[in-house]
């Protein structure tokens, strides 16, 4: 009786001291660590993140980039940062469930060694070509790819990528071979795409609209479910030639496994009231603005990990 009187005791101390912690959270700046180079979408949302949270909470939020192996090494950092909220990473859809795919010896689980808080923002491709192309639309491009398996070229941001996987879902659901050219950065890829040397790319709408403005490139489809307001006038993929189609790629913020749940959810209850002004400067910047609860965050992680592990697999992607 002793015993389990002083086990109880301990676990409602313990419980307790959480709870005081997440109450009084946070009480000194926070970090949020972005794997990719800054002036990029996800150090975009990291900033635009970190100024809500530093304004809601009265403490700083600082963005610090730590970059290498495709926005791995960041999210190791978390996964093994302490358990107090203090150090968070601003995941990206790419590290958290391709990059197990795509690596063979990822130092991560991303479903078991975080702790998901929230969605903060999407944002999608369009799949765009060299107007020497000779196809207007998804179906005609289809028929072109078929025609010449093998021979039609796109580049991407680099193998693992969101540039990269959108293409090999859709290599995979189309039944096109295309050769995969990887860069070290889209904006490298986008000048071989304006030039000719490559025939198409899947880029984000944000760094190719203005390209398709002045007709230096040809916009075909959108890959999400539906059309984008930032290019109402180009279908989805989905709709124009390849029903089911969509590759979109998400950003949310996460803790390491074991953070207190109540500073997940105070954490999360600021992400989930995002006010008109920053969903207005997330959509002038080509993002859409995204939210959910951290146990919805967290079966959205499974499931994309699930999805994008196959088409790893059958498009036989993987890194060594």
């Amino acid at each position: 009786m002793k015993l389990f009187f002083c086990v109880a005791i301990s676990a409602i101390t313990g419980f307790a001291s959480s709870l005081v912690m997440g109450q009084g959270f946070p009480q000194k700046p926070v970090r949020i660590m972005v794997g990719s180079a800054a002036g990029g979408p996800i150090d975009l949302v990291a900033r635009l993140t970190a100024s809500k949270l530093t304004e809601s909470f009265n403490q700083q939020f600082i963005v610090e980039n730590r970059l290498g192996a495709s926005g791995t090494i960041a999210a190791e950092f978390v996964a093994r940062s302490p358990k107090d909220g203090y150090i968070l990473s601003l995941g990206s859809q790419s590290t958290l469930c391709s990059a197990p795919a795509i690596y063979p010896k990822i130092p991560y689980d991303s479903v078991t060694d975080f702790a998901p808080i929230g969605l903060i923002a999407g944002a999608d491709f369009v799949l765009v070509v060299n107007p020497s192309v000779p196809a207007r639309t998804v179906s005609e491009f289809i028929a072109l790819a078929k025609a010449k398996p093998g021979t039609l070229t796109f580049g991407s941001a680099g193998a693992g990528s969101g540039t990269h996987l959108s293409v090999e879902l859709f290599k995979s659901m189309a039944k096109v071979d295309m050769l995969h050219v990887p860069y070290k950065g889209g904006a490298l890829a986008v000048v071989d795409l304006l030039s000719g040397q490559l025939n198409f790319m899947f880029d984000t709408i944000t760094n190719s609209s203005a390209h398709i403005k002045s007709g230096k490139l040809r916009a075909l489809g959108v890959t999400s479910a539906s059309r984008s307001p930032l290019l109402p006038d180009v279908p989805a993929i989905a709709e124009a030639g390849l029903p089911g189609y969509e590759a979109t790629t998400w950003f949310g913020l996460l803790g390491p496994a074991g953070t207190p749940q109540d500073v997940v959810s105070r954490l999360s209850s600021v992400l989930l009231k995002k006010d008109e002004n920053l969903r207005q400067r997330m959509l002038t910047q080509g993002l859409t603005p995204m939210e959910n609860t951290p146990e919805q965050f967290a079966q959205l992680i499974k499931a994309d990990v699930k999805k994008w592990a196959e088409v790893v697999r059958i498009s036989g992607a993987r890194l060594n």
